[in-house]
């Protein structure tokens, strides 16, 4: 049993030493491919017999040089400033963070002060910095010049930039069906110069009672340009407005400094009273074309005329005068009598109160507001009446005769005829195009003309007293 427990003892023993010897020769080769590999690792000897020995060695990422971080330059901004109510230079420059050192220095510039300083709700300021510190400043002083501050290397400098603008003349023609915006407005035509065309025959037109359907208008204005832009209307320099088969033409001229209208005969078109003594914008109802007479909001009474408009509308004496009577006046409620010259006085009754210092003695001119639409005394609704007396008798204020002013002085007048004439010429209505023109021009693959209502004029615009060969239009 011993002998048995020797021998298997024995044969394992040989198997362990056949598993050694096995891994012996294994480690062994491990060895040698171990010290190949640092050979071909070592760092240069030269290195490293010169590298102090407490010194470690560096990795070669560590051995690179380090980044170069550039640094980041401010950059200049632009900003844009729409100047509010009670707005000054020194709130902006405060509200924006801004160096008001550098305000300092710009106002004492020779000469841009109050082009600097003065300024007004809507303006607009292009200011350009650097951290706070001013670059450049720009603002547009007026529609033709822009003021512009810019840093130089010695301080900052100052100049004024010109902004030409061109004056074209345009014509255009247009006929009422239902109002005079609505049919300036399919012409193309401003409510600017729509305003403009009825103050030029307001002495001659109730536009609250005497527009009807049918009437027809032509302007010849100015359109202001910049840049290619278009920038507003300018004058109306020649008008026509057919009112129930009568024609009205004017033509404006400057004379001594001031801008008037004139017939084509030379006659003012300012007379001594106006037709209505409101704004015809403000009446309160819309013009009604399918009536025979088109009085709408207004009624006409023995003696003189109502018109209803909003209380508080402005009430403007239609002529040149002095005040009379101006308190509690029966049915009338708060009215003022005006006496004018040639023993004419006007009445305005119904008011809700009286401009300031009107009072007896006052003296007003044509188109002063003297006082405000109410409802005073026996009125049902808001309203003026307006009365028009001649030695006391009361006439029709819508189609009495009115005195002129004073026409043209002699001296005057042909200078006004050679610049009239060419503007009559464009008042006057386009001639019809032959048959064969219009054939031709309907199989033309060109770009399709403009109508005759809304013609823009392609020349230049004439100056002011230039001729023209054209012939002169009839006179009014």
């Amino acid at each position: 049993m011993v002998l048995r427990n020797i021998l298997g003892f024995w044969k394992n023993s040989s198997r362990i030493r056949v598993l050694a010897t096995c891994l012996a020769v294994g480690a062994a080769l491990a060895a040698a491919a171990f010290v190949a590999w640092r050979q071909g690792h070592s760092p240069d000897p030269v290195a490293t017999a010169t590298q102090p020995a407490d010194v470690p060695a560096t990795t070669a990422a560590e051995a690179a040089p380090p980044p170069i971080i550039a640094q980041q330059a401010s950059v200049a901004s632009m900003i844009e400033v729409v100047v509010g109510r009670n707005d000054t230079l020194d709130a902006i420059f405060h509200r924006m963070a801004l160096n008001k050192s550098d305000l300092a220095a710009i106002r004492n510039l020779p000469g841009i002060r109050q082009s600097l300083d003065f300024l007004k709700p809507g303006d607009s300021i292009k200011l350009t910095h650097t951290d706070g510190d001013i670059k450049e400043l720009t603002r547009k002083v007026s529609e033709t010049q822009t003021l512009d501050v810019v840093l130089k290397d010695t301080g900052f400098e100052a100049k004024m930039i010109d902004n030409p603008v061109e004056t074209r003349v345009r014509t255009a023609r247009a006929t009422i069906d239902s109002s005079l915006f609505q049919a300036a407005g399919a012409a193309n035509i401003s409510d600017t110069v729509a305003l403009k065309l009825a103050n030029v025959f307001a002495w001659d037109i109730d536009f609250v009672l005497d527009i009807r359907e049918g009437d027809r208008f032509t302007a010849v204005y100015e359109q202001i340009f910049q840049d290619g832009k278009y920038l507003r209307d300018g004058e109306v320099l020649a008008a026509e407005f057919v009112n129930n088969g009568k024609v009205y033409r004017a033509v404006r001229f400057v004379m001594d400094g001031h801008g008037g209208y004139y017939t084509p005969a030379g006659l003012a078109m300012r007379k001594a009273f106006l037709r209505a003594p409101l704004e015809f914008t403000r009446v309160s109802s819309a013009f009604n074309p399918h009536r025979q007479h088109p009085i709408l909001n207004l009624i006409r009474g023995h003696m003189g005329t109502d018109y209803a408009a909003p209380i508080g509308t402005p009430v403007h004496a239609a002529g040149d005068g002095h005040v009379s009577f101006a308190g509690q006046r029966g049915g009338y409620g708060n009215a003022i009598v005006l006496t004018h010259g040639a023993n004419v006085s006007t009445l305005y009754g119904h008011m809700s109160r009286f401009a300031r210092n009107m009072h007896v003695g006052t003296r007003v001119q044509q188109g002063e507001v003297i006082g405000y639409v109410g409802m005073t005394g026996l009125a049902t609704g808001p309203h003026l009446h307006y009365e028009y007396l001649t030695n006391g008798v009361h006439r029709n204020p819508q189609t009495v005769q009115l005195p002129g002013a004073e026409p043209l002085r002699a001296q005057d007048l042909q200078t006004f005829r050679d610049m009239a004439a060419p503007l009559l010429a464009d008042l006057a209505p386009p001639q019809p195009q032959p048959p064969a023109a219009v054939a031709a021009a309907a199989a033309s693959p060109g770009p399709v003309p403009a109508t005759p209502a809304t013609r823009v004029a392609t020349a230049p615009a004439r100056p002011t007293g230039a001729a023209d060969p054209r012939a002169n239009a009839s006179s009014h």
